[in-house]
């Protein structure tokens, strides 16, 4: 099979993007998925991104981890679908679709995309980390000396120590004058990402939340680059929760598979 597919970027975390709207992909193949993402053998990438037909929205979003297996929610992937839609001739400046959380809408003006994430009801404070879900689950811990920290080391100990063979994504975090660092440990992924937005989307919840700020509209600082998380805060937890940051093609190819 010849496959065309295109790459996408959105700070640093990248995207093997697929029209799927034909059905034509092995959507079982995790060995096929995997591959692809391969970075010495394959196109590589920190996932796979199919984009389908869906009767409800726009488009479907089907994500794959690099390690091949279905996964839940990335924000950055997201954000880079619509991109990928808008190119395509799906969408103009505006979208809605379906993931594996339910429906996002989003916004997309050049190559700055909002993506809505889902609402965040329930956070778990503990003394050391603070645990929510923001679409895939995200521990979030306060570090000091971030740019000196082995995340993949430290990440790796807490993603499996603490959360078991099912594990969740770890944020380590420095507080800065008016934003937030962030570096992220990603399951799937096995290794730090330069990105990961739900990662940020956690974290600067975890931050208003924690009282570490007060503000609603925080930039969250990445080795890929800055990323805006915007929300509102009531009784019921957070809503109007966007994710907003720069999504862009860096090219198209075939591969034979």
């Amino acid at each position: 099979m010849i496959l065309t597919f295109y790459k996408y970027q959105g700070t640093g975390n990248d995207f093997v993007m697929i029209d799927n709207r034909t059905g034509f992909f092995p959507k079982k193949d995790v060995a096929l998925v995997a591959s692809l993402c391969d970075r010495r053998f394959g196109i590589g990438g920190d996932g796979l991104i199919l984009l389908e037909n869906d009767d409800e929205s726009d488009f479907k979003m089907v994500y794959y981890n690099s390690d091949g297996n279905p996964s839940s929610l990335c924000g950055n992937g997201g954000r880079c679908l619509v991109a990928f839609a808008k190119h395509l001739g799906i969408i103009d400046d505006k979208a809605s679709f379906n993931a594996v959380d339910g429906l996002h809408n989003a916004t997309i003006e050049g190559d700055l995309v909002s993506l809505q994430m889902q609402d965040v009801t329930e956070i778990k404070e503990k003394d050391k980390y603070t645990f929510l879900d923001t679409g895939s689950p995200h521990h979030v811990q306060l570090v000091e000396n971030l740019q000196e920290l082995n995340v993949a080391k430290e990440g790796e100990k807490l993603r499996y120590g603490i959360y078991g063979k099912k594990g969740s994504n770890v944020n380590f975090v420095e507080p800065q004058e008016t934003s937030f660092s962030v570096r992220t440990y990603e399951r799937g992924v096995e290794d730090e990402t330069l990105s990961c937005g739900t990662g940020v989307t956690a974290v600067a919840v975890a931050m208003h939340h924690s009282g570490q700020t007060q503000a609603e509209n925080i930039t969250l600082k990445t080795p890929g680059g800055n990323l805006k998380v915007q929300f509102n805060k009531s009784e019921k937890g957070y809503h109007n929760v966007y994710l907003t940051g720069p999504a862009k093609q860096v090219f198209k190819g075939e591969i034979e598979c």
